[in-house]
């Protein structure tokens, strides 16, 4: 699963897509690039991402860099070991099949508080100077999602509506 960016230039709503189609999205803009500000939609914090055409690579490491491997180690006790070597397929392919099926379950599922969070970020940052956040944010806090969307009702309408569409989640749990 791929994040999701948004890109805000001030007030307006530019674009939302993976990082590839943000990055294109803000070369368009030329000059007008430098004003831009990106979010993460998981997270809702402002990010930076390498908008140039070639970066240069980084130098190759072990094992299998194309697929994006990364050797890290990982402490388990001895049952814990025991049971994964008694799995078909070796102890990184059944870690593996255990992560990406926990990574499905919460996609799914989207976690009211990382909603909440990630909301929470997003306005600091493009309403937080504006009427009514300190409100918005209580009402975030306390699932209330009636008086999040009327005290975000001031806002611009990208602000106001990429807001409630992180907080949606929260809402609904």
């Amino acid at each position: 699963m791929e994040r999701t960016l948004t890109a805000f230039a001030g007030d307006l709503w530019i674009a939302t897509g993976d990082e590839g189609e943000i990055r294109d999205a803000v070369r368009a803009m030329g000059d007008d690039a430098q004003n831009i500000l990106l979010f993460d939609d998981g997270t809702g914090k402002q990010l930076d991402i390498d908008l140039r055409v070639s970066a240069d690579a980084p130098p190759r490491g072990r094992g299998r860099p194309k697929l994006g491997v990364q050797a890290r180690e990982v402490t388990l006790l001895p049952r814990h070991w025991d049971w994964l070597a008694a799995q078909p397929g070796g102890a990184s392919a059944v870690l593996r099949r255990l992560v990406d099926a926990a990574r499905k379950t919460s996609a799914d599922t989207p976690s009211p508080r990382g909603a909440m969070d990630a909301a929470y970020h997003f306005v600091t940052v493009m309403a937080g100077d504006r009427p009514g956040y300190e409100e918005a944010i209580r009402a975030l806090y306390a699932k209330d999602g009636a008086l999040f969307a009327a005290l975000s009702g001031q806002w611009p309408s990208g602000i106001r509506d990429h807001a409630r569409a992180l907080a949606a989640p929260a809402f609904s749990a």
